[in-house]
């Protein structure tokens, strides 16, 4: 596959997966032995933050590696690492993930997230830091 097939199953998998909540995309989208922990960590951050919107700023490809960085935003209305639903949301928090693409699937992933940054949105304005 060229890197542009590469980015494209990226992008799909932000959109139908994440923005979208099709979890029954990621039998399409992430190879079989990962499937199942692409479920395990999509499921409950949607579930926290239904209405979750990760906006791609920019997509870099080389070979089978993918690098997006993305902004994410989303209410906070689900249980979400311990922490009772507050009701406030986050607004374009930083992410930067790295995919290897491998037939056509997302075979491999990590990423850092700015949790520093939704914690502080999210916090009640009565909550001490």
């Amino acid at each position: 596959m060229s890197v542009e097939d590469n980015k494209r199953v990226v992008a799909r998998a932000i959109v139908e997966v994440i923005n979208g909540g099709d979890l029954d995309a990621v039998d399409q989208l992430y190879a079989p032995e990962i499937a199942a922990a692409a479920r395990e960590w999509v499921a409950p951050f949607r579930a926290a933050f239904p209405d979750v919107r990760m906006d791609t700023v920019a997509l870099v490809a080389e070979g089978d590696t993918v690098v997006g960085h993305f902004r994410c935003s989303g209410t906070h209305t689900g249980p979400w690492m311990g922490r009772p639903p507050t009701g406030r949301a986050f607004r374009d928090v930083r992410e930067v993930y790295w995919f290897t693409v491998r037939d056509g699937r997302i075979a491999e992933w990590w990423g850092l997230e700015d949790n520093d940054d939704r914690r502080r949105q999210l916090r009640h304005p009565a909550t001490p830091p």
